[in-house]
């Protein structure tokens, strides 16, 4: 005689709530450091863009025969944003800032300065 036994395979409730729990630790843990992440390469690009703007005035400035001191023009024609890629000023990846740029021999600058976006 053989006895039938009615026994369905699968994840009982506490082994689901376990998953749940072992995927929502390693979610707390990893979602700090995407944030830290994308905040550095936000930081790292503005510093870039800086560079490249520090670099568009002083070819600006040779071609333009400027010596330090004088004033950039950022707008029309013979700017500084003919030398740049794609023929436009870049703004700030972190919240869209726009960057200033005075004069022939001081450094571009962001609006997000005090979070360390400076050249």
């Amino acid at each position: 005689m053989q006895i039938k036994t009615n026994r369905k395979s699968g994840f009982t409730l506490v082994e689901i709530m376990i998953v749940v729990a072992i995927i929502g630790l390693l979610a707390a843990i990893a979602i700090p450091n995407f944030v830290k992440a994308r905040t550095s390469a936000q930081k790292n690009a503005c510093i870039n863009n800086l560079r490249q703007i520090d670099g568009a005035i002083e070819q600006w400035a040779l071609e333009q025969k400027q010596k330090q001191g004088d004033t950039v023009t950022t707008s029309g024609a013979n700017s500084i944003v003919d030398y740049l890629k794609g023929s436009v000023l870049p703004t700030c990846p972190a919240d869209n800032a726009a960057y200033t740029a005075t004069t022939v021999g001081a450094n571009p600058t962001c609006a997000n300065a005090s979070l360390g976006h400076t050249l």
